[in-house]
């Protein structure tokens, strides 16, 4: 049953950046976040306490333009990537363990794998290279015609899932480069996500089709039904059992999926930045806790802990 007044009062909050942030990333167990500040460089936080893990930082004491993070599933390794260059840090002992810079057109999105072993990059000219930092292996996807907005890979690196202008999102092997599953839609591919069990893909277009696959077949499992002539997605995260999906959005929502019927469950409001008019704020990171409630971090700096709906 879906949920018509989205729930704007958080259990708990933590303000991890003062001044809004461009990026950031939260660990699949909901435990760590990673935050790329408007003027703070990129920070790891612990969800709960009052003070960095770790401050990071691309540019020296300059200017801080990363604007992508991400987290691998075993919370071992994050990458983060300005528009020219991206870097891969430790999680455990929080040094950098590399840094590139490319020289062909800009980055539009980066993640990382299990232990830090393959690099997924995307870039505005339609290309996409899975790297793997150790062995120095580059492998470039050329399936793409046009932009590529969004990518995602598993956590074990075998297999990457990338959507673009071109209206297609495909799922490919890292070994090869071959495609597995071609996902079409009627308009450009904005969001593209995978569970990090191994059972679904998510990929949703700048207009109505948000659709829910079977990796293995295919298939469609669950098309997400809302009335709204369009949603677009910054953020997707798949519940351990398989049963929900959490969605993140640029206009300050959070929503919860049922994936057997593709209804909306709930509806949260996260809080915008106040000295931003008219009030609002980018959902960047999105996770179920242990305790089965959900988190959120959006660009006004602040992590917020929900009550999930029953």
């Amino acid at each position: 049953m879906g949920c018509s007044v989205p729930d704007s009062t958080p259990i708990q909050q933590w303000r991890h950046v003062e001044e809004g942030a461009y990026a950031a990333d939260i660990s699949t167990d909901g435990t760590l976040a990673v935050v790329s500040g408007v003027n703070n460089g990129v920070n790891v936080w612990r969800i709960g306490q009052s003070d960095p893990l770790y401050h990071w930082s691309h540019q020296g004491e300059g200017d801080n333009l990363v604007m992508s993070v991400h987290i691998s599933a075993d919370k071992r390794y994050v990458v983060t990537a300005d528009r020219e260059a991206f870097a891969l840090w430790s999680l455990e002992t929080g040094e950098p363990e590399g840094f590139w810079r490319i020289d062909e057109s800009s980055i539009r999105d980066v993640v990382v794998t299990n232990n830090g072993n393959g690099i997924l990059v995307a870039r505005s000219n339609g290309k996409v290279m899975y790297f793997e930092p150790r062995t120095s292996r580059r492998l470039e996807f050329l399936g793409h015609q046009e932009k590529v907005n969004s990518i995602d890979i598993s956590p074990n690196g075998k297999f990457a899932l990338t959507g673009g202008n071109d209206y297609i999102a495909y799922l490919w092997s890292t070994d090869t480069g071959q495609i597995i599953h071609t996902f079409t839609h009627p308009t450009r591919v904005t969001k593209v996500a995978l569970d990090d069990e191994g059972r679904f893909a998510f990929t949703a277009d700048s207009q109505s089709k948000s659709q829910v696959w079977n990796v293995q077949t295919g298939q469609p499992v669950a098309s997400l039904k809302y009335a709204a002539r369009q949603k677009i997605f910054t953020d997707v995260e798949f519940s351990k059992d398989g049963q929900f999906l959490l969605t993140g959005s640029p206009a300050r929502k959070v929503y919860l999926w049922d994936l057997e019927t593709g209804e909306q469950v709930q509806s949260i409001q996260v809080a915008s930045r106040e000295s931003v008019s008219p009030p609002t704020a980018v959902v960047y990171g999105v996770a179920f806790l242990p305790n089965d409630n959900i988190l959120s971090i959006s660009s006004s700096g602040l992590a917020e802990e929900w009550q999930r709906e029953r």
